[in-house]
C-alpha cells in the first residue's frame, strides 16, 4: 500500500486516507477519507457496489488496498496486520456460527482459536452467553436457533477477544423488527459499557439514523457526505414547519406576519420552509408573538435519510430492499 498522505497521529478509533482499490478497470475506492473517534458508533451507508464491503475488508486487513493508508486501533494496517487482527471483531451479514454445535461449543473453540487459557475460555464464554441471554441455550445446537438467537450468538463470539473495535457489515440482515431493536440495544451497550469502537455498514436507514454518531455516505467509490444524522437532514431540502390555527383571521395575520406562506384554508393551515433547527422555529415564533396571533398546533417536517440517500446518490435502499455487494 501506497500512503498519498502521511498519518502522522495516532488514534485508537479508526482513520483512512486516500484508500484506492480498484478489480481490473473497476474503480470500487476511489480516495475515501474516514475518521471515525473511540467508543463511537460510525455508519458507512451507500448504494449496492458503492464500496462498503471493500472498506470493510481493507480495514479488516482481509485484502489490501491499492493506495492510501489506514489505521485501526493506533496501528498502521498495512504495517503490522496481525496487530490489528488483535484488537478488532468482524460480524457479517450472515452469521458464522457452526450450526452443529451447541452455543457453548462454539464459544469455546472461538477461545480454543484465540489461545485463551481453559479456565479463561470458559470463565468468558459464561459470561457472555449471560450477557446475551443465551445461558438457557448454551447446550443446543445452534441449528435450533432463531435467526435473532443466531445473530447475538455470532456477535458473542466475536466479543471473545476483548476486540476494542468491532465492523458490523449488515448485521441484522434478513432479521424481524424485534430482533433487530434487540440487536441494536446490544450495540449501545458495547459502546456504551465498554467503550468498543463500532463501525456499521447497514441496509435500514433507520439503523443508522437510531445507532450511529455519524454517518459517511459512498458512492461512486467517494465520501459524498458526512455528518451526524441531523447534519445531513439539515442538507436537503423540503423541511418546513406547520402552523395550524383556529379560524381564517388568525389564519391571515399569521399569513401576512410570515410574508404569504403556502397556506391551506380549509384545513387552516400555513407550511413554512425551514431546516427545522432551533434558531429558525424561534424566528417563526418570535414573528407571530410579534403580530399578536397564536397557532393552535406546530409541527417540524424534516427529510428523513432515505430522503437524504436519494439527494446525495440518486438511489433509494429502503429498509424493505436486500442491499449487498458481490463477494470479493
Amino acid at each position: 500500500m501506497t500512503a498519498t498522505s502521511t498519518m502522522t497521529a495516532q488514534t485508537k478509533g479508526i482513520s483512512a486516507v486516500g484508500l484506492r482499490k480498484a478489480y481490473g478497470e473497476k474503480v470500487v475506492l476511489d480516495g475515501v477519507d474516514l475518521e471515525v473517534p473511540e467508543a463511537t458508533i460510525f455508519s458507512l451507508l451507500g448504494p449496492n457496489g458503492a464500496g462498503k464491503t471493500t472498506t470493510v475488508q481493507i480495514l479488516s486487513t482481509l485484502i489490501a488496498a491499492d493506495g492510501g493508508q489506514a489505521q485501526v486501533a493506533g496501528h498502521v494496517v498495512d504495517r503490522n496486520p496481525d496487530a490489528v487482527r488483535a484488537e478488532i471483531g468482524v460480524t457479517g451479514q450472515f452469521a458464522a456460527v457452526d450450526g452443529l454445535l451447541t452455543a457453548e461449543e462454539n464459544m469455546l473453540l472461538i477461545s480454543d482459536l484465540l489461545h485463551l487459557p481453559r479456565q479463561e475460555g470458559r470463565r468468558r464464554t459464561a459470561e457472555l452467553l449471560e450477557r446475551f441471554e443465551l445461558t438457557k441455550a448454551a447446550n443446543k445446537p445452534a441449528s435450533t436457533f432463531s435467526g435473532g438467537m443466531r445473530r447475538k450468538l455470532d456477535l458473542a463470539m466475536t466479543l471473545v477477544g476483548k476486540p476494542s473495535i468491532i465492523f458490523l457489515d449488515e448485521p441484522t440482515t434478513g432479521l424481524d423488527p424485534r430482533s433487530r431493536r434487540n440487536l441494536w440495544q446490544i450495540t449501545r451497550d458495547l459502546v456504551t459499557d465498554d467503550g468498543t469502537t463500532i463501525f456499521l455498514t447497514t441496509q435500514y436507514l433507520e439503523e443508522a439514523d437510531v445507532l450511529a454518531d455519524r454517518i459517511a455516505v459512498l458512492d461512486g467509490g467517494k465520501i459524498v457526505a458526512e455528518g451526524t444524522a441531523d447534519e445531513l437532514k439539515r442538507r436537503v431540502p423540503g423541511g418546513h414547519i406547520r402552523l395550524q390555527f383556529t379560524d381564517a383571521h388568525r389564519l391571515d395575520a399569521a399569513a401576512r406576519a410570515l410574508g404569504q406562506p403556502m397556506r391551506d384554508d380549509e384545513a387552516l393551515t400555513l407550511q413554512i420552509p425551514s431546516d427545522g433547527s432551533i434558531p429558525a422555529l424561534r424566528a417563526v415564533l418570535d414573528r407571530l408573538e410579534d403580530a399578536a396571533v397564536e397557532a393552535e398546533a406546530l409541527t417540524v417536517h424534516t427529510p428523513d435519510l432515505d430522503d437524504v440517500f436519494l439527494a446525495l446518490t440518486g438511489s433509494s435502499i429502503p429498509g424493505q430492499a436486500r442491499v449487498t455487494e458481490p463477494a470479493r
